[in-house]
């Protein structure tokens, strides 16, 4: 290759940075959440997605593919054109999946490319409406004398109430009976029905029904109390004072994507988590947005390194694993 023909070359590609940059996008873009509708990471994503329609200038759609814990739909974003038309929202599983899944199709750190965290959600510990337990402390003395009997539910491996399942077993040192489904949704119908015991799932998904008395709460994994449920005392409070926890959720793209694009991404992202109608909802689902300098590119990426050291040694110590 002769020297004009490089320098040519990388002329062209000075000039297509600030080209795409104010072409992009000029069609829709597809968010996939790993995870089936109506699911709390769900209604994460089509609330800020709907905000980033409005400043990017074309819709942002969402597709739900389950399955794998999530796996399944962060591998197809890994795997799609680098063009910043393909997006994952994923939440906290998007680190621990890296140690919790023996195989993984796609390398978590190498394979993406962050766009911005989003929101980290709270986490409630819950139970059948008439649990005979009247706070925290007799709740723990229970399924310690009854753990054979006990029954924990989760949405599936790598999920949310599974993650926070295995902290409250390493907190309370006793190991019960797990009951796995496929969704958040079909979970949360059984604690309802009372075909279990206790899960422990974010307050997107428990709000609504801890207020309507469907379900009975004992404690949420935040420093402090939460302003939607103000009565809720914190684990610390309430007698578990290691157990704090928050379901984070963030944007990604594959690898390769142009950084004007994730630039532009990120921008309408920080401008959905300022928005008045995005933060009205979270709060009624007892979250937040994410503030504006956790909300880039550069803050993610290193929050999901730290998250995928941090989770290592509970999921290596819990010795719970998926092929």
């Amino acid at each position: 290759m002769s020297m004009k023909t490089v320098l040519f070359a990388a002329g062209l590609a000075v000039l297509a940075g600030p080209a795409l940059a104010q072409s992009y996008p000029d069609r829709p873009i597809t968010m996939v959440v790993p995870f089936a509708a109506g699911g709390p990471t769900d209604t994460v994503a089509r609330l800020v997605a709907q905000s980033m329609s409005q400043t990017l200038g074309q819709q942002v759609v969402i597709e739900n593919v389950g399955g794998a814990g999530g796996t399944l739909g962060a591998g197809r974003v890994a795997k799609a054109d680098p063009d910043g038309y393909t997006l994952l929202l994923h939440h906290i599983g998007q680190a621990t999946s890296a140690t919790l899944y023996r195989k993984l199709p796609y390398k978590t750190l190498e394979d993406f490319k962050a766009v911005g965290l989003v929101t980290d959600v709270p986490m409630t510990i819950v139970t059948r409406k008439d649990f005979p337990a009247k706070d925290l402390k007799e709740l723990i003395a229970y399924v310690k004398a009854n753990k054979d009997k006990v029954t924990l539910g989760n949405a599936g491996v790598g999920s949310a109430s599974h993650l926070c399942g295995m902290l409250i077993q390493e907190a309370i040192q006793t190991q019960l009976v797990t009951a796995v489904y496929k969704g958040t949704g079909p979970a949360m119908n059984d604690l309802v029905g009372g075909q279990i015991d206790l899960m422990c799932d974010q307050t997107t998904n428990t709000t609504g029904q801890i207020k309507g008395g469907a379900i009975k709460a004992y404690a949420v994994t935040t420093p402090k109390r939460l302003p939607s449920m103000p009565d809720l005392p914190t684990t610390a409070e309430a007698g578990l004072p290691n157990l704090q926890v928050g379901i984070w959720h963030g944007i990604y793209a594959p690898k390769g994507t142009p950084d004007a694009a994730i630039q532009k991404l990120s921008e309408a992202l920080q401008k959905a988590l300022a928005d008045e109608n995005v933060i009205k909802r979270f709060a009624e689902l007892g979250t937040l947005p994410e503030p504006k300098e956790r909300a880039t590119p550069a803050a993610h990426q290193q929050h999901v390194a730290s998250e995928i050291a941090r989770w290592k040694s509970v999921i290596e110590a819990a010795g719970v694993f998926a092929d």
